[in-house]
């Protein structure tokens, strides 16, 4: 599920805390960046927990509208199918998925208060009045469900939960937003392991991630000896840490990623300039890694194979 770019960001952020603290070293870099692959992961699922459980609440819902003295019209057709929908209960009925859930105690991060809360506040959403007015599809289920993780995503409720428990959520949410959404588009019919699927794969996250932490770290002052010409008027020492850090990586990739072509490269770390350094950062970052590209070039030292893959 993690992409490069955020595989890129992670090992960025390693190096940053190896720059900073001198008693940091790089075993323990390492095992934080793989730990970091592997919150990302665990983040994925208590996205997933936490909208089951909000839609369970429509359970308790429906008996509270039951048990009134004077029930109105829409309290009599009311049923719970937020949660005893085909696809809810495809997630319920998961024994796999639900010991993932309980091994990883995801039921001790959750404020089941603030869940009652967000469900109390979604059921006065339009749509989700729409929702429970009709027979509803398959379709119907798939829409409100991704209308109700739109709503999480945006309640103070939902976000405080995810940033008391996960440190990095501001920097894993987009593409776990997106894997949310992908695994309720498969419901319900998929296999017992399914979500195993989105655990970060071997490939980016351990040897292209490794290989960026390792060479970028070891060989730092090969790195910055090839960077210091290409600054001209600049003085390296005060230059941002992030970008600094950001130039080595990116000639590593330049170096010894053979398959990820270099326009990629340069455009993926002005992406992550944007993110994480300054204003003017995107724009020095561009021009430094586009001289350092036609020297190596010059030089003979780019060689990329294949198309390349890109991130």
């Amino acid at each position: 599920m993690l992409s490069r770019r955020g595989v890129r960001i992670k090992v960025m952020q390693v190096l940053f805390s190896l720059n900073r603290d001198e008693a940091f070293k790089f075993k323990e870099a390492k095992k934080r960046y793989l730990s970091s692959v592997e919150e990302a992961f665990t983040l994925y699922l208590f996205n997933l927990y936490c909208l089951i459980q909000i839609s369970k609440e429509s359970v308790a819902d429906g008996e509270k509208r039951k048990s009134k003295h004077l029930p109105s019209d829409e309290d009599k057709t009311f049923t719970p199918k937020l949660y005893e929908n085909e696809l809810i209960q495809s997630l319920e009925g998961n024994k796999k998925l639900q010991q993932e859930f309980k091994s990883l105690n995801l039921s001790d991060k959750i404020n089941f208060d603030y869940i009652k809360k967000i469900y109390t506040e979604f059921a006065n959403n339009e749509a989700y009045k729409e929702y429970l007015a009709k027979a509803s599809t398959k379709e119907d289920h798939l829409e409100i469900l991704l209308e109700l993780f739109r709503v999480c995503r945006k309640h103070e409720f939902f976000v405080e939960q995810m940033d008391d428990h996960f440190t990095n959520w501001l920097d894993d949410k987009s593409v776990v937003i997106g894997t949310i959404k992908k695994t309720l588009k498969e419901l319900p019919e998929v296999e017992a392991n399914h979500y195993k699927e989105y655990f970060p794969d071997d490939e980016t996250c351990k040897i292209f991630g490794l290989k960026l932490l390792e060479s970028t770290d070891k060989k730092d002052d090969d790195l910055l000896s090839v960077i210091k010409p290409a600054l001209q008027n600049w003085d390296h020492e005060r230059l941002a840490v992030i970008d600094m850090i950001l130039l080595k990586m990116a000639l590593v990739e330049f170096l010894e990623c053979e398959t990820i072509p270099t326009k990629v490269t340069i455009n993926e770390y002005v992406e992550v300039s944007k993110m994480y350094s300054t204003p003017k950062s995107k724009d020095f970052i561009n021009g430094i890694l586009d001289k350092l590209l036609k020297d190596l070039e010059a030089e003979g030292k780019i060689n990329k194979e294949g198309r390349g893959l890109v991130s």
